[in-house]
């Protein structure tokens, strides 16, 4: 660890213990929904059937407003426990439909609250989607950003969401101590949320709800250590003032440095935020100013593999704490990102919101990408590549949500629109000759990129995209509001420019538009359940054909892919469970001869078909035991090749399973000590697209403990995790041609109190 690294982390764990003497308080550690947030929520829902309106068990628990006195110690621990459990919601921001509880959508979403971010000591976004059945994290091609897989289907960084607005959120790595919730939509999202700027987001999409002023004051600190010499700490603070409350400010800080179990690799981070708001009996403001660093040196990156001959095996799995990569390679991008939120209700029945966010991004780094070309040896070449790349990007939606009732059916409509501007500045260096590497026995070169495009010190305009759409939708709720139909549509215009690294010239010109449509049902047959049915489609731009193909210079469509799903949803508070059952089918570029020319034309003619079952659970089994997991089942097949070659195939990289499950276990007879488990659990991948050969299955098993006791009449939490117990070595994920090894045997420390 470094010496940066270890004061802070001191000085972190000492400022816990230094907590000046008074009168013993009640504290809940579990941040609080802020008024301005609570308000938002009922201006924007519509009246739901009492079958959907249950009181939330398992919401955090308010602080214990009893004397100290009169209830001891013991009640101080009880409380600050309880604050500190596992939460997980049903529901969350559906985009153009608002906020929503997921009792009463045709949808599947969850929301991951800041507490279980917390108490996992999740340092990127992918450690807190770890907790999700249906999502699986990879990497990029030839740097260390996260990827997501849902439903089969990539989720690029570029298209995570913040407060449900694209094109703000760091695209590489995410820093989750900055949001009080992270939320996943489980499905197709073009009606909700528009077309995502980087053609994502076709089987589901994350939106990251960032922390604000929550109704009770908060100053917590944290101290954190990772192995194998990773050194950190945290401050968070919340207060509200002024008149009612109205006026609220939240403050993060967050920070880890040292290296990571990987052998030779080194990590660097540091999240800024800060949120105000204020708000009164009509309107509600808020805004929030991030600055995310993320620094990789050394870094372990994904294997290339499509160049392998045709019939070999996947390669035999590394050591986990072993690194093929150069010592020379790192990452460093700094990202200033935030939005601003206005809602105002016109009476009761009419609200009218607007939001905006930007983002300026900075990345930097020198990448050392190995490809393999012989399975058996290991052998390969390694291939090194300087790059700048520069991001300026804007995001607005605005729009009006009203209720209406005529006769017996009550109206919720929404209308209202997006737009999205980005413009992406880059420069490259790479070596023309790679070297021979092996990825068992890995050797350091010093790169010659000699061949470049553009200026690293001045990257110039490579691309410029705008995305803007039209929404419109009605959702009528009879039969005492147990039935709600849900019709609308979007109107979505993508143009997209790219220009020459060297001289800035217009290469290529895009400019396509696309209506998607949207049916949803839900039935509440009885109390807290309800059935479902939803088709809406994914969006993504389509091709412009290069000029390699007879048909060169041709504009295709968007890309439309149509989803059908159907489920039931279960929800009492304190427990929640769903079923889905989903099929989506999408079209893929494929080329084909162009009659005996020996020419080829390029079309989007080819087909991917993936259906699957969703099963989630989450909640209290019973007294002092919790869970939350669950299972996905997929089939996802190459419906149209060229040629036919791979029909019936399935896809590259989409396992056939998925499972995860979290359990705590409050200990009874030692109060404040919570055991924690995880297991995770990932079905067999094929390694190319005619099957031949595959990643094994793969489980890992997490385990640890939190125990909350007093320390100078301040109730501290103490953490203790071990990942990947056992130390298992086992390929994560073969992301198209990318080989992601998973991560080795982790030990984690942590420390929080609220001052």
């Amino acid at each position: 660890m470094s010496l940066r690294a270890l004061c802070l982390s001191t000085i972190c764990a000492s400022s816990l213990l230094a907590g000046a003497r008074g009168p013993v308080v009640s504290i809940a550690f579990a941040d609080e929904v802020s008024p301005v947030q609570q308000k938002a929520k009922t201006a924007s829902a519509p009246k739901a059937h009492p079958a959907a309106t249950a009181k939330n068990d398992t919401a955090p628990p308010q602080a214990d407003t009893r004397d100290a006195d009169a209830g001891g110690h013991e009640d101080i621990v009880v409380t600050a426990a309880r604050g500190n459990r596992m939460y997980v919601t049903s529901g969350g921001d559906l985009g153009a439909l608002g906020n929503k509880k997921g009792l009463d959508v045709p949808f599947n979403i969850r929301s991951y609250n800041s507490s279980l971010i917390l108490n996992q000591q999740s340092q990127t976004l992918g450690d807190v989607l770890l907790n999700d059945p249906t999502v699986r994290t990879t990497m990029g091609y030839g740097n260390y950003a996260q990827l997501f897989q849902i439903r089969g289907f990539t989720l690029y960084g570029d298209d995570v969401a913040i407060d449900g607005l694209y094109g703000v959120t760091p695209r590489q790595l995410v820093s989750p101590q900055l949001y009080d919730s992270v939320q996943v939509l489980n499905g197709a999202s073009a009606f909700l949320n528009g077309a995502a700027p980087g053609g994502s987001a076709i089987g589901g999409n994350v939106n990251l709800i960032p922390k604000r002023a929550a109704a009770k004051d908060i100053t917590r600190i944290t101290g954190d250590y990772t192995s194998s010499g990773q050194g950190g700490g945290a401050f968070d603070i919340s207060r509200r003032f002024g008149k009612d409350h109205a006026f609220g400010f939240r403050f993060n800080a967050a920070g880890m440095d040292g290296e990571t179990p990987i052998k030779g690799e080194r990590h660097d981070d540091v999240a800024l935020g800060a949120a105000f708001d204020w708000h009164n009996d009509d309107t509600r403001i808020n805004m929030n100013m991030n600055y995310q660093k993320q620094q990789v040196f050394g870094g372990r990156s994904a294997i290339i593999v499509s160049s392998l001959a045709a019939g070999m095996p996947a390669p035999r799995a590394t050591a986990p704490s072993e690194n093929w990569g150069q010592r020379w390679a790192y990452t460093d991008l700094a990202y200033l990102f935030g939005t601003l939120n206005i809602e105002h209700d016109f009476g009761s029945h009419i609200t009218a919101y607007g939001k905006f966010g930007a983002q300026s991004g900075n990345e930097m780094g020198n990448y050392a990408t190995t490809t393999l070309t012989n399975s058996h040896t290991g052998d390969g070449t390694v291939g090194a590549m300087a790059d700048a790349y520069n991001v300026m990007n804007q995001a607005t939606q605005a729009g009006v949500r009203a209720h209406v009732t005529t006769g017996p059916i009550k109206h919720e409509f929404n209308a209202g629109g997006s737009a999205i501007w980005e413009e992406s500045d880059s420069a490259y260096a790479m070596a023309l000759v790679p070297q021979a590497g092996n990825i068992y026995h890995p050797t350091q070169f010093t790169p010659d990129e000699t061949f470049r495009g553009g200026s690293l010190g001045n990257p110039g305009r490579v691309a410029w995209n705008k995305l803007y759409s039209l929404f419109l939708s009605d959702t009528m709720t009879f039969w005492h509001d147990r039935i709600a139909l849900t019709g609308g549509f979007r109107y979505q215009d993508i143009l997209s420019d790219s220009f020459d690294y060297g001289t800035g010239k217009l290469n290529t010109h895009y400019d396509a538009a696309a209506f998607s449509p949207v049916i949803g049902l839900v039935i509440h047959p009885i109390s807290n359940f309800s059935l479902y049915f939803n088709r809406i489609q994914g969006l993504s731009a389509g091709q412009t054909v290069g000029s390699t193909y007879v048909n060169a210079g041709q504009v295709f469509a968007p890309y439309q892919s149509t989803q059908y799903e159907v489920g039931a949803k279960y929800d009492v508070g304190r427990f929640a469970a769903g079923v889905a059952f989903f099929q989506t089918s999408m079209p893929q570029a494929m080329t084909e001869p162009y009659g005996n020319t020996g020419q080829m034309l390029y079309t989007q003619d080819g087909r991917q078909r993936n259906q699957g079952m969703e099963l989630t659970f989450n909640g209290e089994i019973v007294r002092g035991l919790r869970f939350n997991g669950g299972l996905t089942l997929i089939d996802a097949r190459q419906m149209h090749t060229t040629g036919g070659t791979y029909d019936g195939k399935t896809v590259i990289g989409i396992p056939n399973y998925t499972i995860n499950g979290n359990l705590e276990y409050d200990v009874p007879f030692i109060k404040g000590l919570t055991l924690v488990g995880r297991v995770i659990s990932t079905g067999k991948q094929q390694f190319n697209n005619a099957n031949t050969a595959h990643l094994p299955a793969w489980s890992r098993f997490d385990l640890g403990a939190r125990y909350t006791f007093l320390a100078a009449r301040k109730p501290l939490t103490a953490r203790f995790e071990v990942d990947n117990i056992g130390n298992q070595r086992y390929w994560a994920s073969v992301y198209q041609s990318d080989l992601v090894m998973g991560d080795p045997e982790t030990f984690k420390f942590s420390i929080s109190a609220d001052l």
